[in-house]
């Protein structure tokens, strides 16, 4: 308090001490006049006069006054405050233009900080890595697979033999099973090779990563631990490091942990890192491929030297091993153009719309700026009479746009912040997890600068824009025309052009939303070659030791079948190793018995089923027969190919009976082929249908598979929660994940999902477009209409009829819609050509899309023009003449 009782004092006598210095002004001014009146009378002038000539000589009193005043203070300071307040009561008296105004910036700024936030964390922030810019993925490809996985054998050689990497590591997905005092519980994780943390350039926030040596066959068992799942798992306790865990009914050591940051899209949220062991039939066969490479540049090495070199090797192998290495290569590419694959075209794609839904709302509001200042052309003459510098003029001009800018800004923040929201609202889950780098999105100091940048540049056009029109030269002639202005006419034009724009523009949003919604439909009804309504699925896991042997596996496969058929509701049940709608993968190499052979690659999709998979599902046999219960353990291997493989290899036979096995025909390879089945699409909805074979699950038993059920319609939620126990009643250490229902898999599928994003944002900038560019136009044809009051009265005071009125307004407008579409048209058609990757099914130049978009924003736009028409049509002409 006494701070505050000193602070006032302190004050009070500043003011004190500025009055007594105003009176001292005074009194020394009234001396400096009395002396020169005395001069004056007795030069023979009366007292009147001689004052008067005293005051004019000394400039006048105000004037004088005002000029000590501004030496005595901060001049610049009092006039930003007075245009201050003298912009805020401008903006207050017209409440619609300032709210119609700060809406319209505020969902141009919202939508354009939304997604940048989004490109920020995506595309613009680096990878949780040491120097990521020098990390680059390296892989395999085939004639048929573009972005395939490596053998560990080839990974061998390729690191042995290169000299351009630092560090050469690879990584490979795999599901745990982790006991917990409450039970068995799936966890994500990852093996890798022992150089991985180090070639990503991370150190462990605790303990160690691995060392060489640590992937030796038979080791101790190890484990690397994330962050999350030091909390989850060992509530974050400082002595985790040490502490043995069972993973896969094996012990094994944590030797580290992780930092909160690092992240590995490409394996999702891991919570368990251990070595590599090449210890399986798949780790040592060279036609085995199931690891992806990380590589660290050497300094000064390109990506494109990089890829020469293992290009270079990969030929060599293929030399060497033609048996398994025919027709492969090697690609090598930048790792955060990799993890980032997904979700860069869509980013890319609303980035853009973002664009053109703020250049629309800034054209929008630069309208309202120029019909604003066309109004106020009198008031500025006024003002310039009375002695106002231009510059201070155009200071007022800059203050109202700051005030605007401000006011929208804020309120775009705000509208940011709601739109990222949205954003992670439309993500499930299991997207969310796959894109870890998303975690970062938010309103953060590099969306500051751009917020900040976006702001400095609407600053500048909403204070050009009306003050370039109001050429301070000619305000005397507005001062003598009133309201009208002399430009008005001008201004039309101008405005009739920004009006074509905004309709070109809305047509661009639209057209593209309208492909985008085109194809979504056409993704999500695309034929699949099996009816997934009122169907169940779920991951199953059994990796303990006793179940590794083909008896207990069989055995348990029985019994998954045969417990989920006993739930009520469910009308049949089967087995797959991998669900369908999931990926092209998981292929096998096949020789046909009796035909020449030169150590080509016939890569096909494998999947392994039980004997009901094609009734459960609603596939249907073409030809020849399924599996039955007859095709088990001990007799001879049959297989079912899908039309596919027909049309590729047996494009004029009929190849029941035919016989394939593996690139050496080795005897336990070989199979008969007892049946075809019509398509189903084993990948993403929007790839192709590769030739695919099924094998009988129960003539090769595993451990990981997932369970299909058939329910009976609207009972998919009460088996979907029953599901999970009945698999568990069998074994407590059997592993379940991922109860699904599987049409909703179908829509929540990564393809499905950047297709509905798009159409459902870009539709969202498309609607706000039309609603803008509907507003533009008539702000503009309204404006056309008031300023042509004097011509259309004197039409109708001649005689015109209203209907004439109609016509000429409505033919005005008609003309900038047509114009603003067949701008809009065209751009359409290129803007569609550059987002084809998103679109299936669809052409860029889709008549009937383009057409009903026209329809729609033609309709719109003559809709808004109406109201002026009708305006226009019901001038009285007494009155309009009045007014001139």
């Amino acid at each position: 308090m006494r701070r505050l009782r000193a602070a006032l004092i302190r004050f009070k006598a500043f003011l004190s001490r500025d009055d007594r210095s105003s009176r001292a002004f005074d009194a020394e001014l009234e001396s400096h006049l009395q002396l020169h009146t005395d001069d004056n009378i007795r030069a023979g002038m009366a007292p009147d006069e001689a004052r008067r000539q005293a005051i004019l000589k000394l400039g006048g009193i105000d004037r004088t006054r005002q000029a000590y005043r501004d030496q005595a203070s901060a001049p610049v300071l009092e006039h930003i405050v007075q245009d201050l307040q003298f912009a805020l009561r401008h903006l207050v008296k017209a409440p619609g233009f300032t709210v119609t105004a700060i809406l319209t910036m505020a969902l141009g700024f919202g939508a354009a900080l939304a997604i940048y936030a989004f490109v920020d964390a995506a595309l613009v922030q680096p990878l949780p890595y040491r120097d990521p810019s020098r990390l680059v993925e390296v892989t395999e490809r085939s004639l048929q697979v573009a972005h395939a996985n490596l053998s560990h054998p080839d990974y061998v050689d390729w690191k042995r033999q290169q000299t351009v990497f630092s560090g050469f590591d690879f990584h490979n997905g795999r599901r745990f099973s982790l006991a917990t005092p409450g039970g068995v519980v799936p966890v994500r994780g990852a093996r890798v090779s022992p150089g991985f943390f180090k070639t990503l350039g991370v150190v462990p926030a605790a303990g160690r990563d691995f060392r060489d040596g640590d992937d030796v066959v038979n080791g101790p068992g190890l484990a690397v631990i994330s962050d999350a799942a030091w909390h989850t798992y060992f509530g974050g306790r400082a002595d985790v490091v040490g502490q043995s865990v069972t993973l896969d009914g094996a012990p094994s050591t944590i030797v580290g942990v992780l930092p909160a940051s690092f992240h590995f899209a490409l394996r999702g949220p891991v919570e368990f890192w251990t070595p590599f062991r090449a210890a399986g039939p798949c780790e040592t066969s060279r036609g085995c491929h199931n690891l992806l490479g990380v590589a660290r540049l050497k300094d000064g090495v390109t990506v494109d030297a990089a890829r020469a070199e293992m290009q270079a090797i990969a030929a060599r192998l293929e030399r060497e091993y033609p048996g398994t290495n025919k027709d492969q290569s090697a690609l090598v590419g930048p790792l955060a153009a990799q993890i980032v694959g997904d979700i860069r075209p869509i980013l890319l794609l609303l980035s853009g719309g973002a664009a053109l839904l703020l250049v629309i709302a800034c054209i929008n509001v630069v309208s309202l700026l120029l019909v604003r200042s066309e109004g106020r052309k009198r008031e500025l003459a006024v003002r310039s009479t009375l002695g106002a510098s231009s510059g201070r003029l155009i200071r007022q001009f800059v203050t109202e746009a700051f005030v605007l800018v401000a006011l929208g800004m804020g309120c775009g923040a705000v509208a940011a912040a709601g739109g990222i929201r949205l954003l992670f609202g439309l993500m499930s889950d299991d997207m969310r997890a796959r894109m870890p780098y998303l975690d970062a999105v938010g309103l953060n100091w590099r969306v500051a600068l751009v917020a900040a940048a976006l702001a400095t540049a609407a600053l500048l056009i909403f204070t050009l824009a009306p003050a370039l029109r109001v050429r301070f030269g000619e305000l005397r002639e507005g001062l003598a025309e009133g309201s009208r202005g002399s430009s008005g006419s001008a201004w039309r034009r101008l405005g009739f052009k920004l009006v074509v724009f905004e309709l070109a523009t809305a047509m661009v949003l639209l057209v593209g939303a309208g492909l985008l919604g085109q194809s979504l439909y056409r993704l999500l009804n695309v034929d699949l070659g099996f009816d997934p309504e009122a169907l169940v699925t779920l991951q199953i896991a059994a990796p303990v030791p006793r179940l590794q042997d083909d008896g207990p596996a069989h055995q348990l496969d029985a019994q998954v079948v045969e417990r989920v058929r006993q739930i009520p509701g469910v009308r049949s049940a089967a087995l797959v190793d991998l669900l369908p709608v999931s990926y092209n993968g998981n292929t096998d190499w096949i020789r046909f018995v009796g035909r020449p052979y030169s150590g080509e690659h016939n890569e096909v999709n494998q999947r392994a089923i039980s004997s009901a998979y094609f009734a459960t599902v609603g596939a249907r046999i073409v030809r020849g027969r399924g599996f039955t219960e007859a095709d088990r353990l001990g007799t001879p291997r049959v297989t079912v190919i899908n039309q596919a493989l027909v049309r590729k290899y047996f494009p004029n036979e009929d190849p029941i009976g035919k016989r394939f096995g593996d690139g050496d025909l080795t005897p336990n390879s070989l199979k008969e082929i007892v049946g075809v089945v019509e398509d189903i699409r084993e990948g993403a909805l929007n790839s192709e249908i590769w030739p695919a074979v099924y094998y009988a699950m129960d003539q090769d038993p595993t451990t990981f598979f997932a369970v299909v059920a058939r329910t009976a319609a609207g009972s998919e939620a009460a088996v979907l929660t029953a599901v999970t126990p009945a698999v568990r009643g069998i074994d407590p250490d059997v592993i379940t994940s991922a109860p699904e229902v599987m049409r909703q898999r179908i829509q929540d599928s990564p393809a499905a999902y950047l297709q509905r994003s798009s159409a459902w944002l870009v539709g969202g900038f498309a609607g706000l477009a039309l609603l803008l560019g509907v507003i533009g136009l008539y702000g503009v044809i309204a404006y056309s209409v008031s300023q042509r009051t004097r011509e259309i009265g004197l039409r109708l005071a001649l005689g015109a009829e209203r209907r004439t009125v109609y016509e000429l307004i409505l033919g005005e407008a008609a003309r900038l819609i047509a114009a603003g579409l067949v701008i809009g048209a065209a751009a359409s058609v290129a803007a569609g050509v550059l987002m084809r990757t998103l679109l299936f099914g669809t052409e860029p130049w889709d008549a009937p899309t383009l057409i009903g978009v026209a329809a729609v924003l033609g309709v719109a736009a003559l809709v808004a023009s109406f109201i002026p028409a009708r305006r226009a049509a019901s001038v009285n002409p007494i009155e309009a003449l009045r007014t001139e």
